[in-house]
């Protein structure tokens, strides 16, 4: 119960924070913090809880990382569903705290997005299905190159999540104008059911693609990296 309490906690800050600055803070007049703002705060809440809760769950705060950490043989199968299940609700929770902070604005629409992700005419840049799919099952591929890298006990101890962090920071640089950034269900989740509509129907993308990166990011970890001494 510590650990899925921790996976709770870890993805309510995940997605409060990530999805709380595109909502809250990216367009806000004068002082905006644009996409690079909400890039490195993503970045930010990974980095802040690996050091906050890594040492109890592993800070998954992702269905994908669980399942990519799973077939990399460094996550037990039989923990996966319970994971799976506090990083939804955790997301879910912090959309919840989230809605009731942003619709206290006159003028708020849930309806023009609340930071969720989309492919056709709900990208920020017009980017179609496919590409929408290429660009999460790449970036979440990658992304589980890096933690599985970085927490391999041959790397420098210590060092993870910042790597980790400043790896989904990149992550958004480049994915920001093509999804909206997912790679990571339980983000999407967590935002697209406040959403409805647009939001529901196009949240199967954000669930396929990013576990079907996780499994060949795990696969091409175990191609490269070979078993942990």
């Amino acid at each position: 119960m510590q650990k899925l309490g921790a996976e709770f906690f870890g993805t309510f800050w995940l997605v409060l924070g990530g999805c709380g600055s595109a909502v809250l803070a990216a367009a806000f007049p004068g002082v905006g913090i644009g996409l690079h703002g909400v890039a490195l705060a993503f970045g930010l809440t990974v980095l802040t809880m690996a050091y906050a809760i890594g040492h109890i769950s592993g800070c998954h705060l992702n269905p994908a990382v669980s399942l990519g950490l799973c077939l990399g043989g460094r996550f037990p199968a039989k923990d996966l569903p319970g994971y799976v299940v506090a990083q939804v609700l955790g997301g879910l929770a912090a959309g919840a705290v989230l809605y009731l902070i942003a619709s206290s604005k006159a003028g708020f629409d849930v309806a023009a997005g609340f930071a969720s992700n989309g492919y056709g005419e709900h990208s920020p840049g017009g980017y179609g299905l496919v590409a929408a799919l290429v660009t999460e099952v790449v970036m979440t591929a990658f992304f589980l190159v890096v933690i599985l890298g970085a927490t391999d006990k041959r790397a420098p101890a210590g060092f993870a999540p910042i790597a980790i962090g400043l790896c989904l920071t990149l992550i958004h640089l480049i994915s920001i104008p093509v999804t909206n950034t997912s790679v990571n269900p339980a983000r999407s989740t967590g935002v697209a059911l406040y959403v409805g509509g647009w939001a529901v129907a196009q949240l199967w993308l954000f669930w396929v693609a990013p576990l079907l990166g996780a499994a060949v990011g795990a696969g091409i970890y175990r191609f490269i990296g070979g078993e942990q001494k």
